[in-house]
């Protein structure tokens, strides 16, 4: 192909419009008034230039039109398409199209380009393939026009997993019923589910002409375009049951998580039809929650909009599910996040302050979070730059350990104005870890002693062995409320302490706070983690609401240290109640782990939810 067409790249880091037109599935060639739509932004946004592509495939037989060639490039590493044409003369095109309904309908024109005197060949810039972001996912195909139309194939019209659409239900690997069956003229529809995370439908107690489907969405059930009637199969004569093939409800070529199906069916006699609810496959309890929480990853700004400091935590909380289960798929998300959020953000763009790079800001406990989502990143990846990361945070936090004021610990913000259990607790983990990943390292090892001697005797621990909130201004425990995170970063704060040192003390105190909390009534009732803002008619606000999950993860890692089954049987009794009474159909996780109302939904509490199922 003669050299390109070199367009500048439209450059990006949020929404921009793009000329489209929208056309329907009739004819390729089909004219429309051209609208203004958005461009979709993924990993990269809509209108990159092919030179900046990390892979280069052909999915699709490339297309012929009057001795032309139409060509469709694509890179799943970026997510994106482009188009080329060659071997034609001035003015001949070439563009992408794009369907968010399976093909029916398309944003038209996209990227077109126009061969230039004396070339014989130009392509396209590069377009996102589909949008998990806004849970669209999208089919594209390259269109030239040499003296005529033509178009390639669709890539990707059948969503693969572990298997792909319109495998054999007899092939399942296994067979649960997430959802009540619903019934239908005595006939009963059924969705079934196996450990894959495929789903068929199945209709009995039916007769010759009867029918059942599937509907697939991306968005949690509120739309379904491109998923209307998958497999829909009728009841032969002589029979009175049927059942469709398997379709999947994950696409990690497309980076979507957490599909949902439903079972549809119909009585042969009357058009109308009726469905079961909606649901996500459950192979796993920790998987199903982990693909319910990827849900709401927006992989363009790279976070879990909109919170700093939980979105830390949410990061963490995946790369641990990850590296306990083996599971890899997700990797993409920590490089992701990484990459797109070290930099500088305005205040009000991450948080109501401003991000100054390398994850830090005027809030040191926000920083401090980062940094141990930088630590658990290493210890899944081995890649040097999280250890790095980690530890020009544990830098930053040690500006503000301040022996002039109660001896020690660390300020709660830049400002100096409190000290208190969460910050400490903190620095305590993150500098033995620092030490426990630098060989060599004395300088944080010696940090970490003295923090974990100052934690002890600073007063934030009261008489019942709880860790209240944080001390006076005259350096008194100042009795405010016992949360359970506080609880959790100094069960984790001296574990890792005792790793470092090998300090029995340490791993005593860590095992009296994790006694005092799973024994005692502040913090556990009838045996299931219960926060203060748990009970009542009043909610937990955004910070609270992943208090539990931090607990949970630091009482497993003294679990480890320990090999205590009462700590492993603890975890286990969390694991149970949020599956039995805190789970709806979709796999969606609240904050109230024994279950009641009124309880809370979102990615917060899904994030903490997950960090017990990991564990339990």
């Amino acid at each position: 192909m003669s050299p390109p067409r070199r367009t500048r790249p439209l450059l990006a880091s949020a929404v921009i419009s793009l000329v489209l037109v929208t056309v329907p599935a009739q004819s390729p060639a089909a004219a429309a008034p051209v609208i203004l739509a958005d461009a979709v932004c993924v990993l990269s946004c809509d209108a990159l230039d092919p030179s900046q592509a990390k892979q280069e495939t052909f999915p699709v037989p490339e297309k012929q039109v009057n001795g032309r060639r139409v060509v469709l490039h694509v890179s799943d590493v970026d997510g994106m398409a482009w188009g080329s044409i060659d071997g034609g003369i001035t003015g001949d095109a070439v563009w992408l199209d794009r369907s968010w309904d399976g093909g029916a309908t398309w944003d038209g024109l996209l990227g077109k380009a126009s061969i230039p005197g004396t070339w014989t060949g130009t392509r396209t810039l590069m377009y996102n393939v589909t949008d998990p972001g806004h849970h669209r996912r999208g089919l594209i195909r390259a269109c030239g026009d040499g003296a005529g139309i033509t178009c390639t194939d669709w890539i990707y019209p059948t969503v693969c997993d572990v298997t792909c659409d319109r495998t054999d239900a007899g092939q399942a690997n296994g067979d649960t019923r997430p959802v009540p069956s619903t019934t239908l003229y005595g006939r009963t529809i059924s969705l079934h589910v196996d450990q894959n995370s495929m789903g068929w439908a199945s209709i009995e107690a039916g007769g010759q002409g009867d029918e059942v489907w599937l509907d697939r969405s991306w968005d949690a059930g509120a739309g379904w375009p491109g998923g209307s009637s998958l497999g829909r199969t009728a009841v032969a004569g002589g029979a009175n049951t049927t059942r469709t093939a398997m379709f999947a409800t994950r696409d990690p070529r497309g980076r979507h998580y957490g599909g949902a199906l439903r079972a549809c069916g119909r009585e042969a006699a009357h058009p109308e039809g009726s469905c079961t609810a909606w649901a996500r496959p459950a192979p796993a309890r920790a998987q199903a929650a982990a693909d319910a929480l990827l849900y709401s990853y927006d992989p363009s700004p790279a976070w879990w909009p909109s919170s700093w400091w939980n979105s830390a935590v949410t990061l963490t909380a995946v790369i641990d599910y990850a590296a306990s289960s083996g599971n890899r798929q997700y990797d993409w998300i920590i490089a992701r996040t990484f990459e797109t959020n070290r930099g500088q953000f305005a205040a009000g763009q991450r948080g109501s302050d401003p991000i100054e790079g390398n994850f830090i800001s005027r809030s040191i406990d926000d920083s401090a979070w980062w940094g141990l989502a930088w630590i658990a990143a290493y210890d899944h990846t081995g890649d040097a730059r999280y250890l790095s990361m980690a530890t020009t945070i544990a830098g930053y936090l040690h500006q503000f350990w301040d022996t002039g004021t109660c001896g020690g610990g660390v300020w709660w913000d830049r400002e100096r104005t409190y000290k208190n259990a969460v910050t400490s607790g903190l620095y305590l983990r993150l500098a033995a870890s620092v030490h426990r990943r630098t060989p060599g390292d004395s300088v944080w090892l010696q940090r970490a002693r003295t923090a974990a001697d100052w934690y002890l005797t600073s007063g934030l621990i009261n008489s019942a062995g709880l860790v209240n909130d944080g001390l006076t201004g005259d350096c008194r425990n100042n009795g405010q409320t016992v949360w359970s995170y506080n609880q959790g970063l100094g069960i984790g704060g001296m574990v890792e302490v005792w790793r470092a040192t090998g300090d029995t003390r340490l791993l005593d105190a860590a095992k009296r706070l994790a006694d005092s909390a799973i024994t005692g009534t502040v913090l556990t009732r009838n045996g299931v983690l219960t926060e203060s803002c748990d009970i009542g008619q009043n909610p937990c606000d955004d910070n609270q609401k992943q208090f539990k999950g931090i607990f949970s993860r630091f009482l497993a890692d003294l679990a480890k240290a320990t090999g205590s089954a009462t700590y492993q049987s603890f975890a286990q009794q969390q694991s149970n109640s949020i599956w039995a009474t805190d789970r709806d159909s979709l796999n969606r996780l609240g904050q109230r782990w024994a279950g009641g109302s009124p309880n809370q939904q979102d990615w917060r509490t899904q994030s903490s939810a997950l960090d017990a199922l990991t564990r339990g």
